[in-house]
């Protein structure tokens, strides 16, 4: 696992290869057993595999390829909708409409999104993950039909890569790891962090 770990890379070239129905759901099944704040699972996955919907989606990611070129598209979204419904059934008032509740639900998205990825490389499919959801939350919201308390986090691509992914640069860990208390940087120690990037 440690080599899978620091051995993968993003993949945005896909082959045709299509990912198997039984397969997608045997990964999402396994992320969903991530941890989350007090089990309430406070995610959904909104699962793009039409054409037609890929080139809608599209445009709200920046044009970027892999949404076009992928077998799947994966939208993760931070979901208290679903509780909060659940909370009104047993006459309960959820009060979930804050900033708090959206952390919460993003991080358990994100922690669900990440076992994902995990799991789908460990069968050796590739994934990236789409950095535009945020900036364009509110056109995917329409586009997918999300309902107020649902938000989306984040999207990744997935399917088999067309060529081997190549690994992409790290920060060295004495530049992130921080022991019993965080340690400001220097000049020195930021011209150290970022002298591979030169």
């Amino acid at each position: 696992m440690l080599e899978l770990l620091k051995n993968r890379g993003t993949v945005r070239s896909y082959s045709e290869k299509e990912v198997d129905d039984t397969l997608l759901n045997q990964l999402l099944d396994a992320s969903f057993q991530a941890s989350t704040t007090g089990n309430m699972q406070l995610y959904s996955v909104v699962v793009t595999r039409d054409q037609a919907a890929k080139e809608r989606l599209s445009p709200l990611h920046f044009n970027q390829p892999q949404i076009v070129n992928a077998p799947v598209v994966l939208t993760f979204c931070a979901d208290f909708n679903r509780f909060s419904l659940w909370c009104k059934q047993r006459n309960a008032e959820p009060g979930y409409e804050n900033f708090q509740s959206f952390m919460t639900a993003a991080i358990d998205a994100l922690l669900v999104a990440q076992t994902f990825c995990v799991a789908a490389e460990s069968k050796g499919l590739g994934i990236c993950y789409l950095g535009t959801t945020t900036y364009t939350a509110a056109g995917i919201i329409d586009a997918l039909h999300l309902p107020q308390l649902v938000v989306p986090v984040t999207t990744i691509t997935v399917g088999y890569p067309k060529v081997a992914p190549v690994l992409s640069d790290r920060l060295p860990l004495r530049s992130v790891v921080h022991y019993e208390q965080y340690q400001d940087y220097t000049p020195e120690a930021i011209e150290s962090a970022f002298a591979y990037k030169e």
